[in-house]
């Protein structure tokens, strides 16, 4: 939906099991912004620094 959100430029998530990764996105090129395994989520993009939209994620995340 053109949303942005705030990534850490220098570091890049390459998981061994691709089954984990539950988004990606083209930042210079295709990479891992999410993932998941069983009750377990990280993200490589900053949420908190995301406005709106980051805190929305956070919101619907604390609802899970």
């Amino acid at each position: 939906n053109n949303s942005h959100m705030n990534f850490v430029p220098r570091y890049e998530f390459v998981p061994e099991d691709k089954c984990v990764i539950s988004a990606t996105t083209d930042y210079s090129s295709k990479i891992v912004c999410a993932a998941e395994k069983e009750n377990i989520f990280g993200t490589q993009f900053h949420p908190e620094k995301s406005d709106k939209i980051g805190l929305k994620i956070i919101d619907n995340f604390l609802k899970l």
